[in-house]
């Protein structure tokens, strides 16, 4: 199991590890060559050796941070009522990020990573 693996399997809250796994798993599909590591001191996915996505909870939200405030900008108008800042999304297992964002927020990210954007 690698690190993000590990983070996941530790959350004890079934609901709360189930939103930010949903949200790996979507990660997966759009970048199926990440690879788990850390990033920022964080659980991450890794993409070509630079952090891509990582989750995390916290006692009253859970966070996904694509380590880029330029890709939460471009997504930002689609999160309408979501608690954003600088490089992070907030979120809760009964207001989950729609899938559509976390995978254009995945993509827009790798193609950060590629050079592309």
């Amino acid at each position: 199991m690698g690190t993000v693996t590990d983070y996941l399997a530790a959350i004890d809250d079934a609901g709360r590890r189930a939103a930010l796994t949903r949200v790996i798993d979507l990660a997966r599909q759009v970048v199926p060559d990440a690879e788990e590591g850390m990033g920022y001191g964080m659980p991450a996915l890794r993409h070509r050796g630079k952090p891509l996505v990582a989750v995390v909870w916290a006692a009253k939200h859970l966070s996904v941070f694509p380590f880029s405030s330029a890709v939460v900008d471009a997504v930002a108008g689609d999160l309408d009522g979501f608690s954003l800042s600088k490089g992070t999304i907030r979120f809760t297992e009964d207001r989950p990020v729609p899938d559509a964002v976390v995978a254009r927020l995945v993509r827009l990210r790798a193609d950060e990573i590629e050079g592309r954007r």
